[in-house]
């Protein structure tokens, strides 16, 4: 296991910095599988969870939010439309790091999409046409029989799809945790308020901090 040290004393007070710092790091180190990797946890309006793995596409420190692409038809995206709130874990087991995050979701501004999805591989890009993502599925050929005729119809030309594209979560609640020896881990929380300032911003609070027993 690498080592990762622990966390600054005082505690910052602004915790993004310290999680792009750690994201940019596990890009790097090369030890780590899929860095990106994110799982994030949505609800339908009367609370009943759900949970799936997606790609921290982007991490932006201030005003402090990440960014995930999907297909807004998927059941997350029917769920975030009903209840626009998820929880997030970004888990680095090759550095001993977590990331914890909860807070609230906002699509991202069209133009964030279309730039995002221009950069995917054209296989990738057919492939969100020709998914009903989340919808039932009578047999794998129906999928690549999609995949052919949406191939054909676009060929390498390939515009996004109108129901795709990014949700910004903006955490109203982060948490870093460092592993330590025998379980005594090494763990802070951060909160702040957030306030509409748009359809894909908020206005932020300052950051309160707090270290926690782990």
């Amino acid at each position: 296991m690498l080592r990762s040290g622990f966390l600054p004393s005082p505690l910052p007070g602004d915790p993004m910095p310290l999680f792009a710092q750690w994201f940019a790091d596990a890009g790097m180190r090369k030890i780590q599988p899929n860095p990106d990797t994110m799982i994030v946890a949505t609800s339908t309006a009367d609370g009943r969870p759900s949970a799936r793995v997606v790609l921290c596409k982007k991490l932006i420190a201030s005003p402090g939010y990440v960014v995930f692409f999907t297909n807004y038809d998927s059941r997350k995206g029917g769920e975030l439309a009903a209840n626009p709130r998820a929880a997030a874990v970004l888990h680095w087991d090759a550095l001993g790091r977590q990331v914890r995050l909860e807070g609230r979701v906002l699509r991202s501004p069209e133009a964030e999409s279309e730039e995002y999805f221009a950069t995917r591989a054209l296989d990738s890009r057919i492939g969100a046409w020709a998914s009903l993502q989340s919808q039932p599925l009578d047999s794998r050929k129906t999928l690549l029989k999609r995949v052919a005729v949406e191939a054909a119809r676009h060929g390498t030309n390939v515009p996004k799809p109108p129901h795709w594209g990014g949700y910004r979560l903006w955490p109203e609640t982060l948490e870093l945790w460092i592993e330590g020896s025998f379980r005594v881990h090494d763990r802070a929380r951060w909160t702040r308020t957030l306030e509409p300032a748009g359809a894909s911003d908020f206005r932020t609070g300052d950051w309160l901090a707090t270290r926690l027993y782990p």
